[in-house]
């Protein structure tokens, strides 16, 4: 999958979901700098495990168990002509913002314990470019609920995180699963109006975001892209923005 996802050379590749055990080995798949992040960590039900215990248990039915052993992370992946600047990351769902939230909007209490379920990391980079400018790049995975307020409001703080990370002028860029579809979210309407900046988002839940620079529309890859000996290696299709 990352050599599919990498074959044209792309500058910049956020990923989600992957199992923590292949954090160590993306650099090797990809040829690019790794930054990885964990959120989920590999655990055995309540019991905490290690990444590999989680790979050799996910590999015996990977459709069946897929996360439930493994644990998940989030990378972003640099090409060998970028310069990281800076790396950080917080915790989306923290129980303190978790409470806040649901106090403010009256969530079900389930819903609420649901939310504290798996933890959600946002992610970013400050990176050269070879052209002298800096992008700020910020990549996360929020939570995937019926009640959509719960990844809007990821979606928001990940947003305020990225903005207050980028400098003036820099490129800003907010990518990732944002588990929540343009039609569901308040905060995507906010965010990509006049007052944040950000470009328009993709269908679907999968967005990649561009602020202080000209950016391509989104543009998903089609099914047959991503077949790998007939096999379809991811159920996203990858979205591609070019950044002028």
């Amino acid at each position: 999958m990352i050599e599919l996802a990498t074959a044209d050379e792309p500058d910049v590749l956020c990923l989600q979901e992957v199992p923590p055990w292949a954090l160590e080995r993306l650099g090797k798949w990809s040829g690019m700098t790794v930054f990885g992040e964990v959120a989920a960590r590999p655990s055995i039900g309540p019991l905490p495990s290690t990444a590999e215990v989680g790979r050799r248990l996910t590999a015996l039915d990977p459709p069946r168990f897929r996360g439930a052993f493994a644990g998940q992370a989030n990378a972003i992946l640099l090409a060998p002509g970028l310069r990281a600047l800076e790396h950080d990351s917080i915790v989306l769902n923290t129980r303190s913002f978790r409470r806040a939230q649901a106090r403010w909007v009256g969530l079900p209490l389930v819903d609420e314990l649901y939310w504290a379920k798996e933890r959600r990391v946002c992610q970013a980079v400050r990176a050269g470019l070879s052209d002298g400018r800096v992008a700020s790049i910020t990549n996360f995975h929020a939570t995937g609920s019926k009640d959509k307020r719960i990844p809007d409001a990821e979606v928001m703080r990940a947003a305020t995180f990225a903005d207050a990370l980028a400098r003036p002028h820099e490129v800003c860029v907010l990518a990732g699963d944002f588990n929540i579809t343009t039609e569901r979210s308040l905060t995507l309407a906010e965010i990509t109006g006049s007052d944040w900046g950000f470009s328009p988002p993709a269908d679907g839940i999968d967005h990649v975001l561009v602020r202080g620079a000209d950016a391509t529309a989104p543009e998903r890859w089609p099914i047959a892209r991503r077949r790998v000996d007939g096999v379809v290696v991811s159920d996203h299709s990858p979205v591609d923005v070019t950044i002028a």
